[in-house]
Order: structure tokens, then sequence, then C-alpha cells
């Protein structure tokens, strides 16, 4: 996020919901396939960076 300048609300459109940004970023919750796929295609992180484990 910082990289790119973006903020919690721009990476909104890639969630299923307005709440999972917060939740995925507190790790309350991990990215699902879904959020994985939205993000690669959408930001071009590659997947491999997303599917890694958490380790903060």
């Amino acid at each position: 996020m910082e990289q790119e300048g973006l903020r919690q609300k721009d990476l909104a459109k890639y969630f299923p919901g307005k709440n999972r940004v917060s939740e995925v970023l507190n790790h309350k919750r991990p990215l699902s396939l879904g959020m994985i796929r939205s993000l690669h295609n959408g930001l071009g992180i590659p997947a491999h960076v997303l599917l890694q484990e958490c380790t903060a």
C-alpha cells in the first residue's frame, strides 16, 4: 500500500465487503482465493506474494 500510495478505501473495490479490508489488514481474516485473484488482476501484485504466510 505504501509503495503505491494506496489507502484502505482504495482497496475496497477488490474485497467483497466494506469491512473486509480492515479485517485482512488487522490479521483477523486471511485473504480468500477470490480476494487474491482480484488483487492480482487489479493491482498486478504477484500471486505468490499474496499466497505467502503472514509473519506478523
